[in-house]
């Protein structure tokens, strides 16, 4: 009896063509995407407690140095919703039995004196463009967290967090831009 040898059909699961089907060069291997990496919850909660203690002590400085309003205010709302968030944080780390600092690390203090030195619309500058970065990061990290942590707790208070984070974000990207038109029609 003749043997004979499996044939796909086209568009059987896995044909060339067929749906889900992946084309691939000879010689190269497949796509993969990478598993996501696990994240170190503990380690998310204490740069995050350090992060939030530098937003409140630099929101306090530009409530006192700033010459925009716009920064002013933005200041107050960091002061306000990072002292909140850095209290949940306390709460999650508590219950969690993880030690978070509380107080600034060298290099957090150090951006803080440097930013302390200015005022006016150098102030207004440096500290909404620092805003913007730093909060850029601050989204990156929570998202990371929210997706990839392995505490239920932690992983929700990032989840909670972030869409204060992202508005904060938006505002700091859109005051600096503002700041920005402001120096460059000063100049003029």
């Amino acid at each position: 009896m003749p043997q004979s040898t499996p044939q796909t059909s086209p568009g059987a699961p896995g044909a060339p063509g067929a749906p889900g089907a992946t084309a691939q060069t000879p010689g190269t291997l497949p796509e993969t995407t990478a598993p996501p990496q696990k994240v170190d919850d503990k380690k998310f909660l204490k740069q995050a407690a350090i992060g939030g203690l530098a937003e409140v002590e630099l929101g306090k400085l530009a409530q006192q140095k700033a010459s925009s309003d716009a920064v002013k205010q933005f200041g107050e709302r960091m002061v306000t919703d990072h002292t909140k968030a850095n209290d949940q944080l306390k709460e999650v780390a508590g219950k969690e039995s993880v030690a978070v600092p509380t107080t600034l690390d060298k290099k957090e203090q150090a951006r803080i004196d440097k930013l302390s030195k200015l005022s006016g619309p150098q102030f207004d500058k440096a500290y909404m463009k620092e805003q913007v970065k730093d909060h850029e990061k601050d989204v990156r990290e929570f998202q990371d967290e929210a997706q990839n942590g392995t505490n239920p707790a932690i992983k929700q208070f990032a989840s909670q967090t972030l869409p204060i984070l992202q508005q904060h974000l938006d505002q700091a990207k859109n005051i600096n831009k503002t700041a920005k038109t402001e120096t460059a029609s000063a100049k003029q």
